[in-house]
């Protein structure tokens, strides 16, 4: 397990469970965008590519992901 201060460790985790979740329901960023504006977030395609990749969006952000995608439960195991 990380040490707690090592904020990548757990950013890498974050992108790495959301980009998996995606791929395992075969959803696009174009459709992830879609899903999002649905419900009121103003995310393009562009901008959902570049912030999954760095790792560092918000909990809110991964949680309305893992919403809109139908996710209800995740493994935080390693």
């Amino acid at each position: 397990m990380p040490e707690l201060a090592d904020a990548s460790a757990y950013e890498e985790r974050a992108k790495n469970i959301l980009k998996g979740e995606l791929k395992r329901r075969g959803i696009t960023y174009a459709q992830l965008a879609e899903k999002l504006r649905e419900r009121g977030a103003q995310e393009s395609e562009r901008n959902l590519a570049n912030k999954i990749s760095r790792g560092s969006f918000t909990a809110a952000f991964f949680m309305m992901c893992m919403d809109v995608i139908g996710v209800r439960q995740v493994s935080l195991e390693i």
